[in-house]
């Protein structure tokens, strides 16, 4: 590895670096409404096994070529496949993670404000009404706008510091203590009265309830939520040193996910429940349920705070990752200084969410394909941006890249059994692209 090239400083830095890109909005924000909106217990199960059988070896992928290549997502394909049409897989990530960071922040900018009114004790009222709460923050332009900005305006700074002193120290105090308050938040919820049925309809599978719907955004899901399929995970891999075993670190990465989505389930639907909530309430059912759940606690508005506070570094190590990517792509070649590169990109993704921001007011009545501009851009990247994009790496790491590199990269500092290679290889290689071209296909009959 070039010595002017930044490192992780370490191998628990770089997994909880990668956690955070993976537990953040995906884990605790959007898997308790999808799953709210896909059939509870059926859905978790089918979640799990996607990212068992596809995420984890997907993400696999992603550090051996980061690591492979030493180059960030746009250059490492040009490295590993020159004048080859493989090359496109990376600027196809870069514009997926631009998509996706720019309605990402619109939520990030919620949890900035829900953080700030919770601290001011504004959020937990004698006489509040949730739901209502919600609705109106999203409703009111400047606030929504205005939280948009100072989220991007974060991120901005920390990329502009770099990897080590920026992301990594932000990432190995913010992780484990969202750990610890998202177990305290649990046991409370499920100590609430007619907190049954809420668990019931999370870990109890019914699956008449499954369409080919949730089949889809199941796949999408594994994908959100692991940050795979747009090469995020093939920058910060790009960082990671040789001493460091690539499938006991995906491995971490994805138990903690999804660990921390259970915690989300049985944190949220115990409350959903209790509380005569709807399941099906969409983006907005975790801003509803967290004031609910912490207004029963002693103290409740101060450990609210908290929970936001962290939460919101969860949502920020998770955006840092995209931004990095899209700014790591000017940088490498070291014409443009990252703080430059930082400002300018942080600047065209805040215009770019100005649409899904105002989705919720202003422009509620714009729709595309019958969605808002917010949910339309949801979709697009969860459900065909990011599959199409695992299709794409699987099929490259599969067939293309040099087999000598995947290997080595593979068995690097690991005390795995050989036939572990081969069971990720065959996985890589067969089920992981036909298991996604036949979700598409039924996928687009469902749309017919």
């Amino acid at each position: 590895m070039s010595s002017n090239r930044e490192q992780w400083s370490s191998k628990f830095g770089f997994i909880m670096s990668s956690a955070g890109a993976a537990i953040g909005l995906g884990a605790i924000w959007k898997f308790p409404y999808v799953t709210g909106m896909s059939g509870g217990g059926a859905f978790l199960l089918i979640f799990i096994a996607f990212t068992l059988l596809i995420g984890l070896p997907m993400l696999i992928s992603e550090f051996i070529i980061g690591r492979g290549a030493q180059k960030e997502a746009v250059t490492a394909y040009k490295k590993l496949a020159p004048n080859s049409l493989w090359t496109i897989t990376g600027p196809l990530g870069v514009i997926g993670c631009f998509l996706l960071l720019s309605f990402y922040a619109v939520v990030g900018g919620w949890v900035f404000i829900y953080s700030i009114m919770a601290i001011s004790g504004n959020v937990i009222t004698a006489d509040a009404s949730y739901p209502d709460l919600f609705g109106k923050i999203t409703a009111t332009p400047f606030i929504t706008l205005g939280g948009l900005a100072v989220f991007l305006l974060i991120n901005v700074l920390v990329i502009s510091i770099g990897i080590k002193n920026g992301i990594e120290k932000a990432s190995k105090y913010m992780m484990p203590l969202l750990f610890v308050f998202f177990i305290i938040l649990v046991v409370r919820s499920l100590t609430l009265d007619g907190a049954r049925e809420g668990i019931e309809f999370f870990l109890k599978p019914d699956f008449s309830e499954i369409t080919g719907e949730s089949v889809l955004y199941a796949l999408g899901q594994s994908f959100f939520a692991l940050a795979v399929g747009f090469s995020c995970m093939v920058t910060y891999s790009s960082y990671l040193s040789k001493k460091v075993s690539i499938p006991s670190s995906a491995g971490s990465v994805v138990v903690m996910n999804i660990f921390v989505s259970i915690l989300a389930g049985l944190a949220i639907f115990p409350v959903v429940f209790a509380f005569d909530f709807e399941p099906t309430e969409g983006p907005g059912l975790l801003f509803m349920v967290l004031p609910a759940v912490f207004s029963q606690m002693p103290a409740g508005e101060f450990f609210l705070a908290v929970f936001l506070i962290l939460f919101l570094f969860a949502t920020l190590t998770s955006s840092f990752s995209l931004l990095e990517i899209i700014v790591s792509a000017f940088t490498e070649s070291g014409k443009r200084s990252r703080r430059k590169s930082a400002w300018l990109s942080g600047l065209v993704v805040f215009i770019a969410g100005i649409p899904a921001a105002l989705s919720f007011s202003t422009l509620q009545n714009l729709q595309i394909f019958g969605d808002t501009v917010f949910d339309a851009t949801d979709f697009l990247v969860s459900n065909i941006m990011l599959p199409l994009g695992c299709l794409l790496i699987a099929l490259f790491i599969s067939w293309k890249m040099n087999k000598q590199v995947v290997k080595e990269e593979f068995t690097l500092s690991n005390t795995l059994s050989p036939a572990m290679f081969t069971i990720w290889s065959f996985l890589m290689k067969w089920v992981v692209p036909v298991t996604i071209v036949i979700v598409f296909i039924g996928t687009l009959v469902w749309l017919v």
